[in-house]
C-alpha cells in the first residue's frame, strides 16, 4: 500500500532539492550591489507619508467583495452552461440557488453604497 506513495514521495524530494539548490545558486552567483534607492521603502513612487498601519476605507472591502461576487460567477457558470445537458435539473437548480446568494451579495453591496463612485 504504501508502495504505491513511492512516486509522489520522490517527486517531493526531487523538487525539494532542485528549488533549494537554485535558490542557493541565485543567492551565490547573483550580483549584490544595493544602494539608497534600492533599500528605500516603495509605496506608489514616493516616500510614505503617513502610518503603514492605517485602517482602509470600508468601501475598498466593499469594491473587493464586488469583485469576488462577479468573478465567481463567471467562473462557475462556464463549466456549468457546458455541462448543462448532463447535469439535468438538479445543476440547474443548484446553479439557480448559488445565482440567488450571489445576488444577495449584490444587492448588500448596492444598500451599502459600493456602487457609488465618487
Amino acid at each position: 500500500m504504501l508502495g504505491n506513495y513511492l512516486p509522489i514521495l520522490i517527486f517531493l524530494m526531487v523538487t525539494t532539492v532542485m528549488g533549494a539548490a537554485f535558490i542557493i545558486m541565485g543567492w551565490m552567483l547573483g550580483p549584490s550591489r544595493p544602494d539608497a534607492e534600492k533599500n528605500s521603502p516603495y509605496e506608489c513612487g514616493f516616500e510614505a507619508f503617513e502610518d503603514s498601519r492605517m485602517k482602509f476605507d470600508v468601501r475598498y472591502y466593499l469594491v473587493a467583495i464586488l469583485f469576488i461576487i462577479f468573478d465567481l460567477e463567471i467562473a462557475f457558470m462556464f463549466p456549468w452552461a457546458v455541462a448543462l445537458d448532463s447535469i439535468g435539473h438538479f445543476g440547474l437548480l443548484a446553479m439557480g440557488l448559488f445565482l440567488g446568494v450571489l445576488v444577495i451579495g449584490f444587492i448588500y453591496e448596492w444598500k451599502k453604497g459600493a456602487l457609488e463612485w465618487e
